[in-house]
């Protein structure tokens, strides 16, 4: 015997085939299974009854409380919002105290003017993943007159860590944080705009280079000489000259448009444009610090002023794992181009061939093309071994 429940005539009472002659008369027959009768009966469906109604009563009563508590809410919406806008104020100023006590921040100084002078200014991300090293400090401090900073350097040298970190702590400084440096005076921006990383917009139908095009675009056609721009290796998605080009057109235009002129630093492997600083006033020149013994170069990641004559871009290849092979080959094709002034490579036919077992001009090849080895007997092949042995061993000995 058994009470159980489904949607077409509610609750029953299940007896065994076996069993169900033994049912009381007031049970009436509902259902018959193979091995099962299943009954009902008056008093459980004066139950059922009482069940299902508390449940939609159940239902009612959670509705009508959940309303009362939403108009409690609602009643006190102006409260709430002043208490949690107070709760995050005071969760974000503690977060930037703790920071900038951790971090050893400095409280900044703005201006109404376009100054930008950061002394020893870090990245306050990178710095604190540093593992077993020390956060190289650079400085960040534009001249009386000075617009736009162009700087060169080897990939891997920082040169995009110290871009970020300058437009980090303008940011955090208008927002009212300490910033990570030793001292920082900065003139109040409207923007701050980026073009930073390569990546395409496949669902756009947009190359890396049309990307680039686009943002750089923006960029010119919005800054005004508040804005602070942070513009990395701008041209590189397109061939050498005409990433050049505009590169060069570019710094051009920031620096000579009256409404821009605006603090720009500027990152590139296009050593050309290090002659901006001769033909325009505003432009300066940085590079990333190397230091290069006995072959190895070692990237020093401190700002420094002065154009880079080279990018080390072969180290960086060894260092990522090139085949050594590859990495020699690049070296020497490099030396070519720099040799011709970029025209076309010398390739060495041989240059991927098994190295020759005997020189071309050897005599030793000359007896061995004349001598016929169809009509050479046992002793004579032992005899002339031993001849060119003493010939050539004691000649070269």
């Amino acid at each position: 015997l058994k009470v159980g429940y489904n949607k077409v005539f509610g609750y029953y009472i299940e007896i065994s085939r076996g069993a169900a002659h033994l049912a009381p008369a007031e049970y009436i027959r509902k259902q018959t299974l193979v091995n099962a009768e299943r009954f009902i009966t008056p008093e459980m469906k004066e139950y059922e009854a009482l069940v299902l109604n508390a449940e939609e009563r159940i239902r009612e009563i959670e509705s009508r409380l959940f309303q009362q508590v939403c108009q409690q809410i609602a009643a006190a919406a102006p409260k709430l919002l002043s208490t949690a806008a107070a709760l995050a104020e005071l969760d974000t100023l503690a977060s930037l105290a703790e920071a900038a006590a951790i971090g050893e921040y400095c409280r900044p100084q703005l201006t109404e003017d376009n100054t930008l002078d950061i002394r020893d200014g870090r990245h306050p991300v990178v710095e604190r993943t540093l593992i077993g090293e020390r956060f190289v400090p650079n400085d960040a401090v534009f001249e009386p007159g000075e617009f736009v900073r162009i700087i060169t350097g080897p990939n891997m040298s920082g040169k995009s860590t110290f871009l970020r970190q300058v437009a980090l702590i303008v940011l955090m400084a208008q927002i009212g944080s300490f910033v990570p440096a030793r001292q920082a005076t900065i003139g109040l921006v409207d923007r701050i705009f980026t073009r930073i990383g390569a990546q395409d917009e496949i669902h756009a139908g947009q190359s890396t280079f049309m990307v680039e095009m686009v943002e750089t675009a923006n960029i010119l056609h919005h800054a005004t000489n508040r804005s602070l721009l942070i513009l990395d290796e701008i041209g590189r998605g397109t061939s050498t000259y005409d990433g050049l080009s505009i590169a060069w057109a570019v710094v051009e235009y920031v620096h000579n448009h009256p409404r821009l002129r605006a603090r720009t630093l500027f990152a590139t492997h296009y050593h050309e444009l290090t002659q901006l600083a001769e033909l325009l006033p505003g432009v300066r020149n940085y590079n990333v610090a190397v230091s290069e013994s006995e072959g190895k170069v070692v990237f020093l990641h401190k700002i420094v002023p002065g154009g880079a004559d080279r990018s080390y871009g072969i180290h960086v290849a060894q260092l990522a794992g090139l085949p050594q092979a590859v990495v020699q080959r690049a070296a020497e094709i490099l030396r070519q181009l720099e040799a011709s002034a970029g025209k076309a490579v010398r390739i060495d036919p041989l240059a991927a061939r098994q190295i020759a077992l005997f020189p071309e001009t050897n005599p030793l090849l000359d007896e061995l093309k004349n001598l016929d080895i169809n009509n050479l007997s046992p002793i004579e092949a032992l005899n002339k071994l031993y001849e060119w042995q003493r010939k050539f061993l004691e000649k070269g000995d």
